[in-house]
């Protein structure tokens, strides 16, 4: 494909309206390669991109992409222009995009199982992430052929997992695990054995590749063993998809859960490079550690009630709510419910967000998927209600910048409606799903050649002394 159709096809995608009305598998940007395997894709890939940045540095190596003040210092570095995650962007008014592309126009774009299925398949997304290109529907189910063939787990995993006692946090246990993976890692053995830096990309390859493919069944043990007596998971399926054999292992057979976990997997899978879990795996990555520690730290990470428990925290308030004032609750009550909890001090879980200024996309496909499977659900309806009422609350508050809701205001409520009703447990499914853009991340990581990360800190007295304070 040339580069002229190429950029075009990508401006026509980043303006929605653009889309025209017949626009569908036919019209989409496929793969510019007709392989099937996606290393050999990247072997050919890789070299120009990697001649693309070096020209790029070489030129523009001593611009100045920004300012940092000491708010952003202070605060979290919000807002400070670190790192390079080629896999998505996040626009604060348009929300996350994979790869140029926005969650509906990928939904539009990406291969669906045995192309008939409703939502696009995890496997299609993370060939998008790492490529750049949607891919084929017989590239996606090569990816699916291919995580079936790796996902077997090594036995001492298997017998860690099962000795683990039920007081241990389901987080703790799938971070525990995939450190033990590590014993499988082929770049800790490639490394060890003195690979060429320029090969390094392909032995993280190969690990990310294994590791996805072991994560559901990581996961699924961990929820036989909590909260199913210690039930076989069975075995993988190789006529099913990466998410399918994913929810038969935890034992659920609504094939619209299935689809649901298809639809969760791909938009929860990164949100750019910033964030704690991404953000950690890259870092950890950076010092070599292998695709497995990096994600294993990434994860604990993501264990943080800031950033993946949060949908548990949303659940467990929404709960609340429906208890102490019911269903189908007036307007003026529901308002009066959000201002006596600000009053308190307290905040409105699943609404704002540190980088969007609009409805995170990912909240309003999970409703489309709701209005679709569970318009009438007592639960789904209060949500509903609540994103009519909060947002409006949250502007007449003045001190928050985002009022609208994040994808955590909604996605356990639909699990919860498919029977997953185990809270803390859901975060290992935001794990699974992590792991596609992390990975990704991480393959490009290693062929840019990017070096240890390194920033620079002071105390206070020394950034006193920087500008010059009295």
């Amino acid at each position: 494909m040339s580069l002229v159709r190429t950029l075009a096809t990508r401006c026509m995608l980043y303006n929605k309206n653009a889309l025209p009305s017949a626009f569908n598998i036919s019209s989409r940007q496929v793969s510019a390669s007709s392989s099937t395997n996606l290393k050999d894709v990247l072997s050919d890939l890789i070299p120009g991109k990697q001649k693309e940045v070096a020209e790029f540095r070489k030129q523009y190596g001593n611009a100045k992409v920004g300012e940092v003040t000491l708010d952003m210092v202070y605060g979290g570095m919000r807002g400070i222009r670190g790192l390079v995650t080629e896999t998505s962007v996040l626009d604060p008014d348009e929300g996350i995009r994979f790869r140029g592309y926005s969650i509906p126009e990928c939904q539009k774009v990406l291969p669906t199982f045995g192309g008939k299925g409703e939502e696009m398949l995890p496997e299609g997304l993370f060939w998008l992430l790492v490529t750049g290109d949607v891919p084929t529907q017989a590239q996606a189910d090569a990816i699916t052929k291919e995580w079936n063939d790796r996902a077997a787990l090594p036995n001492h995993v298997i017998t860690m997992l099962n000795n683990f006692p039920s007081n241990l946090h389901p987080m703790s246990q799938f971070s525990a695990a995939i450190t033990a993976l590590n014993s499988e890692s082929k770049f800790a053995q490639a490394y060890a054995d003195g690979v060429k830096k320029a090969l390094y990309w392909e032995y993280v390859y190969e690990d990310a590749m294994d590791m996805i493919a072991k994560l559901p069944t990581v996961a699924a043990i961990i929820y036989r063993n909590l909260f199913r007596e210690g039930t076989s998971v069975g075995a993988i399926d190789p006529k099913k998809d990466w998410s399918w054999n994913f929810t038969d292992m935890l034992g659920y057979e609504d094939p619209y859960f299935t689809e649901l976990m298809r639809l969760y997997l791909a938009i929860h899978s990164d949100h750019e490079g910033g964030n704690v879990s991404a953000h950690t795996c890259h870092l950890v990555g950076s010092a070599l550690s292998d695709p497995y520690l990096s994600f294993a730290a990434g994860m604990n990470g993501l264990a943080g009630p800031l950033h993946g428990l949060a949908n548990q925290e949303v659940l467990v308030w929404v709960t609340k709510l429906r208890e102490e004032i019911g269903d189908n609750v007036p307007p003026e009550k529901l308002r009066e419910y959000i201002w006596d909890t600000l009053n308190k001090g307290q905040v409105v879980p699943g609404y704002g967000h540190a980088v969007l200024r609009k409805t995170d996309p990912r909240y309003l496909v999970q409703r489309e998927f709701a209005q679709k499977h569970l318009p009438n659900d007592p639960l789904f309806k209060l949500v509903s209600e609540l994103f009519e009422v909060v947002p409006d609350v949250l502007t007449e508050l003045g001190k928050v910048k985002n009022p609208w809701p994040n994808v955590d205001a909604h996605s356990g409520v639909l699990l919860q409606y498919y029977g997953m009703k185990e809270m803390n447990y859901y975060t290992v499914l935001f794990g699974v799903s992590r792991s596609l853009g992390c990975m990704a991340s991480m393959i490009w990581d290693r062929a840019f050649g990017l070096p240890i990360e390194r920033p620079k800190s002071f105390d206070t007295p020394g950034y006193k002394k920087l500008v010059k304070a009295s």
